[in-house]
């Protein structure tokens, strides 16, 4: 038992320290760029305002319209959270039937939050999942392009910073191959030292919906950059995702109306009192938003490659595994209305990604 001592002893209590995890080792696999890989070219419009997107309520004869719109690159990693602010001004008004204008990843999750607190929803949409600008995105939990720093106000930031919070929290509870969502360790590479910003500075509010953020030294990753951070976040797949959502909606009893709407009077005919504007990049005409713009956006999918288990983003490009295959992006254009795919920033992407992982692939050559 205890040891004798000669003598007077003091009794040394023994704190228990528990060690740092090792990090283990990112086996980056490379992935293979070769236009031959190439399954599909595909574009959308990404619905951008420079002051961020819109989340409010106006009266417009006998209808209430709760907007809910404008998210630039960020629609479907802040979905649920802009959805909660649009609910939170739909249901004081006391009514129990609502109007969703939408399907896409902001229409559907405003749609089924009413839902859950009882309300009757009709959806009024042109497109339907496969065949919405969301289906279209790269959809990590990213809430980047959403705004321009320069006309971010202190208002508009804390409305972003609660959205934010609330939908990565959501998103938590839908983890699974039901709707497709995984988390992954993302990889960002700069040139220059990271500054602090809104969404991953050192002071960022939303630093910590990031787990496992570190900044990692040279010897830690193969990729041609002075700079690397890791952190992991989660990746929604779009075309398993939408649909599951939509079929939640569909079990709720919710109903999907298949129509366009020319005008602000198409609107104010619909039966239901309140109307939840989830139109994106449509609203600019269908309720006069001039600031709101289109921003170009294309992606290049190569075939899947299972071994792929990261995310890699270096300045405008990124790449992103998924099981309908490797996303590659790197296109933001302002103003642009052209949904055709535009050749030459395909092959730059191209040759660019092909670049940045030339360095991976020379390492593992026997």
């Amino acid at each position: 038992m205890a040891a004798s001592a000669v003598g007077c002893a003091t009794r040394k209590t023994r704190v228990a320290v528990q060690p740092a995890i090792a990090q283990p080792r990112q086996k980056f696999a490379p992935v293979l760029v070769s236009s031959d890989r190439i399954t599909r070219t595909v574009v959308g419009l990404r619905p951008f305002r420079p002051s961020g997107f819109v989340v409010r309520s106006e009266r417009l004869g006998e209808k209430t319209i709760v907007h809910n719109y404008g998210h630039g690159g960020g629609g479907m990693t802040l979905s649920w959270g802009t959805a909660m602010l649009a609910v939170e001004l739909a249901l004081p008004l006391g009514h129990s039937t609502f109007a969703v204008l939408g399907c896409g990843g902001v229409g559907l999750a405003t749609a089924r939050l009413l839902q859950r607190k009882g309300g009757m929803v009709t959806i009024y949409a042109k497109d339907l999942p496969p065949d919405t600008t969301s289906n279209i995105s790269g959809a990590q939990w990213w809430p980047v392009s959403v705004f321009s720093e320069a006309q971010r106000t202190p208002e508009f930031t804390a409305q972003f910073v609660r959205a934010a919070r609330f939908s990565h929290r959501y998103f938590q509870t839908m983890l699974g191959d039901y709707y497709g969502i995984r988390w992954l360790p993302n990889y960002l590479l700069s040139d220059s030292a990271p500054i602090d910003n809104l969404i991953l500075g050192g002071h960022s509010p939303l630093r910590d919906l990031y787990p496992e953020f570190r900044e990692l030294r040279r010897d830690e990753y193969p990729f041609d950059a002075a700079y690397a951070q890791q952190f992991d976040t989660m990746m929604i797949e779009p075309p398993v995702y939408l649909n599951a959502v939509l079929r939640d909606f569909l079990l709720a009893g919710g109903r999907v109306v298949v129509r366009d709407f020319a005008s602000r009077d198409d609107v104010l005919a619909l039966s239901e009192p309140v109307v939840l504007n989830c139109t994106g990049l449509g609203a600019r005409a269908l309720f006069e938003d001039p600031e709101l713009m289109p921003v170009k956006g294309q992606l290049t999918v190569l075939l899947p490659q299972p071994e792929i288990d990261y995310n890699l983003l270096k300045g405008h490009l990124y790449m992103f595994p998924r099981r309908d295959g490797i996303l590659l992006g790197g296109t933001f254009e302002r103003g642009e209305w052209s949904l055709d795919p535009n050749l030459e920033a395909q092959q730059r992407i191209l040759g660019e990604h092909r670049q940045l992982f030339f360095p991976v692939a020379q390492k593992l050559m026997p």
